[in-house]
Formats: structure tokens, sequence, C-alpha cells
């Protein structure tokens, strides 16, 4: 059984899959190498020696330079190797284009064609609060209508915002919580304001521009005497609305999936990235669409998905996408690579070069065609990148926001947290698979253990298909639901 793995043959490390003793053995390119220390699970091995401050090598590129002289056989990580990164760069422009290597297969699933034309995968009632200070009342009502009804998929996506902002934070916070309301997964939306917020309903509604009046309804909690039976009203309405709601065959080119990774691991760029790269192509092939985000983690990997941008102009917005969230970080004296988390470095991966180029693996090798800023909603299919920070709640809350039916989050240490739409967990080793079943949805570690590629992504497709068509998610059936929008600027 192999105790490494080499992912690039332009690669000077190797990943361990398990750990590794010192003196024990390591068969890699017909040439025997000896560890010369213990080496954990997940963690990278020289196979040649590396001089001082010449660079290391994974995934076929540079993930930062050696610190000290490093021998083959010797552990990498942070001890001995540094970022190469910096600040601002200049790009270019080289176009590169695969093929990509799935067909239609007019596959389906089952959902819920709404009005306009948009297509859902639940048929849920949300409460979207205006201001964070009717939280406990938007409780208070689901929990009053559940009680008076046979209807339980009652949801409140509680937050801190709504009042006490200005400028582009006050946008945020109505653009996210309106594109919430819009959002198809809701059948029947209550929107719960208090009254004397910044965030007032007469704004609020004028941002939402055009939407469903049969299935959102308003409530000012000031403007009522007993706001917890008005809600449960209006909630009464809309549940008759949703009644009537019916699943019906839909073309799998109308599913939208956020693509997400955290706590990731030394095997996240192996197998749960690299599956979700896969699955990108493939929902790309059917005419779906997919959104890669987290544009920190984007540094380091940039280039590769700048050129791989359909047009010059789809390559100038990635590059602004990419420069401007290095501006957010020097405006505040942070560096841009401040990253990867204590819990990444635990699990294998060294820089922030490794963890992108690693995070990247989930776009596969498709075009992009769009780019979006934080806040903006999809207008092109295939695959597109989003403005949002590498933090898992933000960006996933951003990633569903900007109409994502599902988020697919890979992970190689766990974590048990969903936002406003179905959050699957996908796992990058059986390990933490079969220790959390209760958080992770499906296991890409499997490819690590002699299971092929396509063996495993015509299981992942089956099973995002259930999730389309019905089948909870781990987050889902925990009931952990929540959002967070990206904050910036002062609170008065």
């Amino acid at each position: 059984m192999k105790n490494v793995i080499k992912i690039n043959e332009k690669d000077n490390v190797v990943v361990a899959l398990n750990d590794l003793n010192k003196g024990d053995v390591i068969e890699i390119d017909g040439k025997v190498i000896t560890a010369e220390e213990p080496v954990k699970k997940g963690h990278k091995i020289a196979i040649t020696d590396i001089q001082k401050n010449s660079n290391i090598y994974k995934y076929g590129f540079p993930i930062g330079h050696a610190l000290e002289e490093i021998k083959k056989g010797q552990w990498v990580h942070t001890h001995n190797i540094k970022t190469n990164l910096d600040g601002i760069k200049d790009y270019e422009y080289n176009k590169q284009t695969f093929e990509n290597p799935f067909k239609n297969e007019n596959l389906t699933f089952k959902g819920y064609r709404r009005e306009d034309g948009t297509v859902g995968i639940r048929n849920e009632l949300w409460i979207v609060p205006t201001v964070g200070c009717v939280n406990g009342t938007a409780d208070l009502i689901a929990e009053r209508f559940k009680s008076e009804t046979e209807f339980k998929d009652v949801h409140v996506f509680k937050h801190n915002f709504g009042c006490s902002q200005l400028g582009d934070d006050h946008n945020n916070t109505r653009t996210i919580l309106g594109n919430i309301v819009k959002h198809p997964n809701a059948g029947g939306v209550l929107v719960l304001g208090l009254g004397c917020e910044n965030n007032t309903m007469e704004s609020f509604k004028e941002s939402l521009h055009s939407y469903n009046k049969e299935r959102v309804r308003f409530l000012i909690a000031q403007d009522v005497e007993d706001e917890i039976s008005s809600g449960c009203e209006l909630l009464k309405e809309l549940y008759e609305k949703i009644q009537k709601d019916e699943r019906e065959e839909v073309s799998i080119s109308e599913l939208k999936i956020g693509l997400k990774c955290g706590a990731s691991d030394g095997f996240s760029g192996i197998t749960a990235n690299p599956l979700l790269g896969k699955l990108s192509d493939f929902l790309i092939a059917q005419g779906g669409t997919t959104i890669l985000t987290e544009v920190p983690e984007m540094f380091g990997a940039e280039t590769i998905l700048m050129n791989r941008a359909k047009d010059e102009k789809v390559f100038a917005k990635t590059v602004n996408l990419i420069n401007d969230f290095k501006k957010y970080f020097m405006s505040y004296n942070q560096p841009v690579y401040e990253n990867p988390s204590p819990g990444n470095k635990a699990g294998g991966i060294t820089t922030l070069e490794d963890k992108s180029l690693g995070c990247t693996q989930k776009s596969g090798s498709s075009e992009v065609v769009g780019v979006l800023k934080y806040g903006e909603t999809l207008e092109n299919k295939g695959l597109n990148l989003l403005s949002a920070p590498g933090n898992d709640l933000v960006a996933s809350t951003a990633l569903a926001s900007a109409g994502c039916h599902m988020v697919l989050f890979t992970t190689g240490r766990g974590t048990p947290f969903g936002t406003f739409v179905p959050t699957v967990k996908i796992s990058t080793n059986s390990d933490i698979y079969n220790k959390k079943k209760n958080w992770i949805d499906f296991n890409a570690g499997a490819l690590l253990e002699n299971q092929s590629m396509d063996q495993v992504l015509k299981e992942f497709i089956n099973y995002l298909l259930g999730v389309a068509n019905g089948n909870m998610a781990n987050n889902e059936k925990n009931n952990i639901r929540e959002i967070s929008i990206f904050k910036n600027g002062v609170t008065l």
C-alpha cells in the first residue's frame, strides 16, 4: 500500500497518506527514500534536496521557498518554508482553454417552478428580520405558528445588523437580506421589522424592486398591538399559498451550486476539492452553474483562474477581484498572506499558496464566464467567481445570496454549520467521515482507498440529485441554518 502521494510530476515534495515514523521507507518515482523524522498524515516530505531560498513545488506550482537547506526525507512545513506572496501584482492575460470531458446527459430533478420562472429545491417558510432587534420576536412567531399548524419547516435567519450602519455596510445588509427574501428555495417569506431602524421597511421594499407579492408579507412590530399573533396570521396566509405548490421535473441545467471549503487539511486539494472540480465541470456540461468564492484563498493561485477567463473583460474583472481584496487587507495594515489557520496547519497545509492551490481545485477546468461583486446575483450560466472572504459563514451566505440552491463544503477537520440553503459537507478523509457522520454528508476520502474518481463522482452526482429532490443535508436535519453578513465600516 502506498504511504505517500505525489500530486504533480514537477513537485519536489510528496504528501504522507498516513503517519510516518523516522526510518520508514518511501517509494516514489522508482526511488527509495527514508523518512528522516516523524511526519503526520497529510503533511509534506521532501523527495530531493532543496537548497535554501529555493522554491518548494506542490500541485506543480511554488507554494513558498525554503528558509534553510532541506534534505530529502525531511518534513516540510512552517518551520522551514515561507510564502512568496507580497502585495499588488500586475498580470498578463494568457488564455488557456480546456475541453470539457463530460457530455450533456439530459438529467432532471424535481423542483418547484416559481411564478417568475426560477426554480427552488425547497418550499420552506422563512422569517427575515430587517434588524437584529427583532430576532427574538421572529423566533416567538415561528414557535407560535408551528404550535398551531402541522407545518414545521419554518426558519428564522437572524443577524445583528440593520441599524447603526452606514455606507457600504448598510447597503450590504439590505442587499443580502433582499436576496434572501427573493430566493426560490423559499415558498413564502415574512419580513419582520421593528419600526425605528435605519433599514426602514419602506426603503427595504424599494430595494427589492420586483418581488412576488403573493409570497412575501411585511410586518412592523411597533405598528401592531400583538406582533406575535399578527406575525403568526401572516405566516398562515403564506402557508395557504405554499400548500398548493408541487414538485415537477426540471432540467439539471437549472441547478446553481456554490463551491466552498473550510477546516481544510493536507488532503483537501487531493480528494474533496478535485471531486468538486469534476462535479463543476460535469454540471457546466449539462448547462448548469457553479460559483467559486473565498478570494483570499485564491491568492497564489489566481493566475490559474485569470487565464481561464473567457475574454479580456472577464480577465480584467478577475484581476480587480484579486487586487481589490488585497487592497482591503492593506488598508488595515494587514499582510495578504495571513492564512492558513492553525487548524489548516495542523492538517498539513503550510502557506497560503499551498492552501489556495488546493482551494482552486474546486473550480475544475471550465472557463470563467462571470465575476460577481459581493451581493450581486447570478446572470451567466457556467463557472463564476464571487467576491467574498474566506470566512465560512460569510462566504456561504454570499454564495446562497447570489442564487445558489445549495452550497458544497469540503472539509478535512469537520464543521457542523450550515447557511440558509442546504450545505453539503464533503470530507477529505475517511477518518473524519466515520467520526462525524452527523456532520459529514459525503466521503471523498474514498479516493484514497482505491476507488476511482469516476466511481466516486457518479455516487456524488446521485447524492446531490437526491438533495435537489428534497433529501435533507445534515445541517438541515440538525436544524443548523445561519447567515452572516460582511461588515467593514463603523458601528454607530
